[in-house]
């Protein structure tokens, strides 16, 4: 049975576990949503059985995530399931978005939701793990991961559940969120360590970020995944005065080469 994987990742997390998954169902492709911006009309996938993975942005789906969503036609597919990445609360409210714009187009709504705890990440708020908890969160991920992927080979049925905690934050804050992210690079500054490598510019989803006389510019249509605050080799990117201080975290099977390939580049 043909699978496909859609994934979007900022920092390496879910495009890890669309890999983990994909890796126990076989004969399954793995798609980066950012390839797909650029392009128009409807998605229509060659595949009997499709998946979405990305992480949860305010309890909520990132934004590049649900504009895909709302051009996905499923009318093909036998089983649809999706997968959220988090490292605090709101992955049902992300679900349960997810499946609200599925539902209104062609084809099938989910079958499946799933949440994954991997490692915090978003360090404008705070630092993210390190050492021994950082491991531990991923070892806990990976064997998660592996009975999504047994789930997903045997049509397992769920729903998102739901969480009136985490629905009533994301009444207050994700619309808030949506209509202002891409301008909220505007957080975003590069001090003098910069050595105008690019990274930041290649690396980013988006396409956000072009080197204008060696140093970063925004462009203002910022997804917020902070990839290039963690993936800067030098931490010359600063979202504020208190990131300079703070850990940065890239997923560790996750090298600046995917993250290139994200865009349906190469590096």
């Amino acid at each position: 049975m043909k699978t496909i994987i859609y994934y979007f990742t900022g920092t390496g997390n879910s495009l890890a576990a669309a890999r983990k998954i994909a890796a126990g169902l076989g004969d399954c492709e793995v798609v980066p949503i950012a390839s797909l911006q650029d392009t128009q009309g409807d998605i229509l996938p060659g595949a009997d059985r499709v998946g979405i993975v990305c992480p949860v942005y305010f309890t909520g789906l990132p934004a590049m995530v649900a504009s895909f969503a709302g051009r996905l036609d499923l009318s093909r597919s036998h089983y649809t399931f999706s997968v959220v990445t988090l490292g605090g609360f709101g992955g049902q409210s992300a679900l349960r978005q997810l499946a609200g714009i599925l539902k209104d187009r062609p084809g099938r709504g989910p079958d499946a939701g799933f949440m994954v705890k991997m490692p915090s990440n978003y360090i404008l708020l705070y630092e993210p793990p390190a050492g021994k908890k950082c491991e531990e969160i991923l070892s806990a991920a990976h064997a998660q991961l592996e009975s999504i992927a047994q789930a997903v080979n045997n049509s397992v049925k769920t729903a998102p559940g739901y969480s009136p905690l985490a629905q009533l934050v994301h009444f207050l804050f994700y619309s808030r969120f949506a209509s202002h992210v891409h301008a909220d690079d505007r957080k975003f500054s590069v001090n003098d360590q910069c050595t105008s490598c690019g990274t930041c510019a290649a690396i980013c989803p988006a396409k956000n970020i072009e080197l204008v006389d060696g140093r970063p510019v925004w462009k203002h249509h910022c997804e917020l995944c902070c990839g290039c605050i963690h993936l800067c080799p030098v931490e010359a990117i600063q979202g504020g005065k208190k990131t300079a201080g703070r850990v940065r975290y890239r997923n560790p099977e996750i090298d600046n080469a995917d993250f290139t390939a994200q865009k349906g580049e190469r590096p």
